[in-house]
């Protein structure tokens, strides 16, 4: 049974191996013509795509061929144009040459012809010109023969009349140009010189010889005056300033007319107080510390100076000197801020006059360096300023302008002349110095006790801080002649009996009323 199935199940197998090997041969057959018909499909396909784009191509290759040809025909009628528009203008323009020509040849025959004529005229002017030339010849020797003087006498007399009239006119002329100048003189001096006054607005500082040293308690003045006063004797000594306390609440006084010395001593007194430790050999070494400090501060204040008076260049003892003018002062006028301010007055002035401003700012600045010297050397601050300026090899104008603001020498220039007015502006202004009350009230005073003396006049007055005297006259007792008269002699007693800064301005007013009423 086992080998009867066995059997079945091999011829079973071998049965189905042969269908299977049949079946794949006809499904490979089957494949194989469908992939060939396909393929000739597909060919067939590209074969008709391929006449279209044959087609296609050569449809748009007549195109284009087509559209070159046209571009090409309208360029071509284009260019024609063109060249029909360059004959045409090229035909204009030939015609307006040949116009041009014509009026050129006929403008050259008009020319020709005008040549001709003044040729002609010429000589004729020529031939005219001989003969007018031969009757003056004969109409002089006619002349000459009458008057019985040659033509050299009578250029030379004429001559002569005309330079003595030339003469009168020219002295009728100076004289008309000074008389206006005159007139209009004080006008334009009073409005330069106050247009620099009120673009300078500087504040004065009025010092005295006294400085005043808070405390921080009472108990400080004790500490101050030490064991039986050896510390007050031993800051007196060392500073050469006088201390002065006395009842004023929290505050000493320190005394001195040297302002360099008197500051030295402000300061040590302050570092004094503020340390605590007062004794005298603490005392020695803070005052020698103030002085050495001192000296250095004196550079930088002047440095300070000339760069706030826009100076520049200036010799390293100048700047000091100029430093020292810091602890100077002139009528209770600290002279410090006194040369700044003169500075920028001639600057201004000077840029009123067109001068240099650069010049003039720098002889205003200088010109009372000498205040800080003159107890070194011999002579008036002028002139001590200006043999400083020359040691220090300042040039010879501003050394001339320095020694000359007082008048003490010939002024070489305008400078010396502004430095004169700035001077005087800064120093006269109402608070700039300042002397004691009653000696102000003294002084004006003694100013109209003056003007009173005189016979005439009826009531006088000092105003301008005693800057300008004016007296009223009695009109029937003093004429207009008088006036002036009276004016010169009153100005004249003042310059001889009364000691001012500055000057004083008299000024004579006569008034005459007449007086009638109408019914």
């Amino acid at each position: 049974m086992s080998g009867v199935t066995i059997a079945i199940l091999a011829g079973s197998t071998a049965a189905a191996f042969v269908l299977g090997l049949i079946l794949q041969r006809f499904l490979a057959a089957r494949v194989r013509k469908g992939a060939m018909s396909e393929a000739e499909r597909i060919l067939a396909d590209a074969r008709r795509e391929s006449e279209t784009l044959k087609k296609e191509a050569v449809l748009e290759g007549r195109e284009v061929i087509a559209g070159e040809r046209a571009a090409e025909l309208e360029m071509q009628q284009k260019r024609r144009s063109e060249i029909d528009r360059k004959e045409s203008d090229l035909s204009r323009r030939s015609e307006f040459v040949d116009r041009t020509r014509e009026k050129l040849e006929r403008r050259e025959s008009v020319m020709e012809t005008r040549e001709n004529g003044l040729a002609e005229r010429e000589q004729a002017l020529a031939a005219k010109q001989q003969r007018v030339t031969k009757l003056m010849e004969e109409q002089n020797q006619l002349l000459e023969q009458i008057a019985g003087l040659s033509r050299d006498e009578a250029r030379n007399l004429l001559l002569s009349n005309l330079e003595e009239e030339a003469r009168l006119e020219a002295g009728r002329i100076t004289r008309r140009i000074l008389e206006e100048a005159e007139r209009t003189a004080d006008d334009e001096a009073t409005r330069v010189l106050t247009t620099a006054v009120q673009r300078c607005a500087a504040n004065h500082v009025v010092e005295n010889c006294v400085a005043v040293v808070q405390l921080p308690g009472e108990e400080m003045k004790g500490r101050i005056i030490g064991r039986e006063g050896r510390n007050i004797r031993a800051f007196e000594t060392a500073t050469g300033v006088d201390v002065i306390i006395d009842d004023t609440p929290e505050a000493i006084v320190l005394s001195c007319f040297d302002p360099v010395r008197r500051e030295i001593a402000r300061q040590s007194m302050e570092k004094l107080i503020s340390d605590g430790r007062i004794h005298p050999g603490r005392i020695e070494a803070v005052v020698a510390k103030i002085e050495a400090e001192m000296e250095k501060n004196m550079m930088k204040l002047g440095g300070d100076l000339c760069l706030e008076a826009n100076v520049s260049g200036v010799h390293p003892q100048i700047v000091r000197y100029l430093g020292r003018l810091r602890y100077r002062t002139s009528y209770g006028q600290n002279m410090f801020q006194h040369s700044l301010e003169v500075a920028h007055v001639c600057g201004l002035l000077a840029a009123e006059l067109r001068l240099d401003t650069a010049i003039a700012r720098r002889v205003g600045l200088f010109h009372d360096i000498g205040k800080a010297t003159d107890q070194d050397m011999d002579g008036s601050h002028a002139l001590v300023g200006m043999e400083l300026a020359r040691k220090f090899e300042e040039p010879p104008l501003i050394c001339n302008a320095i020694g000359a603001h007082h008048e003490e020498m010939e002024p070489e220039s305008l400078y010396a002349v502004l430095v004169q007015a700035a001077d005087a502006v800064s120093s006269a202004r109402p608070g700039a110095r300042r002397e004691s009350l009653e000696l102000y009230v003294k002084r004006l005073q003694k100013l109209e006790t003056i003007a009173d003396s005189f016979d005439g006049v009826s009531k006088s007055y000092a105003i301008q801080a005693g800057r300008e005297l004016r007296i009223a006259v009695k009109p029937e007792s003093v004429d207009d002649a008088g006036s002036a008269d009276l004016a010169r002699l009153v100005a004249k007693r003042i310059e001889s009996e009364v000691e001012y800064p500055g000057q004083i301005k008299v000024t004579v007013i006569r008034e005459v009323r007449a007086t009638e009423t109408a019914r």
